[in-house]
């Protein structure tokens, strides 16, 4: 992991999502301590939804498809101050949110509480290239067949689930 990732500062929750504490990143991963991230589904004007592929470079689940936007909240953030940040600094969009639920997971080493949000994509969106190696759009059944692969990281079908039938 790299090493200013590792020393980053989470909230460390109880399982009712009440903050307990705060830990370095890498702890929190190491000892499997419950914490507080965000995904962010875009949709364009047509209703397909933009996915990313995670860069080769991440360490956790490097090359994998994931949602638009997703990432952990910071100390004293609310969920929906961490969606906007997410979707400004790997997207460059800026959106109205739409909450869709939330999700309490443990995928492989993280537990995490989720808040998950809609937006819609009035641009196209610019992807990080430290972030992200690639993005487009998808329509809805490509993008759930994607999220049952081996490509697709194991929350992006949790995060999928929450959008209406």
């Amino acid at each position: 992991m790299n090493q200013r990732l590792a020393d980053e500062v989470l909230e460390v929750v109880d399982g009712r999502d009440t903050v307990i504490g705060l830990a370095r990143r890498g702890d929190i991963h190491a000892q499997g301590l419950l914490h507080r991230a965000v995904h962010v589904l875009v949709f364009d004007q047509a209703g397909r939804l933009y996915l990313q592929r995670r860069s080769a470079n991440k360490d956790t689940h490097p090359g994998k498809w994931t949602s638009s936007a997703s990432g952990h909240v910071d100390p004293g953030e609310s969920y929906e101050q961490a969606a906007r940040r997410e979707l400004a600094e790997e997207l460059g969009l800026e959106s109205a949110l739409e909450p869709l639920g939330r999700l309490a997971a443990c995928a492989l080493t993280e537990g995490e509480f989720t808040a998950v949000y809609r937006a819609t994509a009035d641009q196209e969106p610019r992807p990080d290239p430290h972030e992200i190696s690639e993005g487009r759009f998808f329509g809805l059944t490509e993008a759930m067949a994607l999220a049952a692969g081996p490509m697709a990281t194991p929350s992006l079908g949790l995060v999928l689930g929450l959008l209406p039938a």
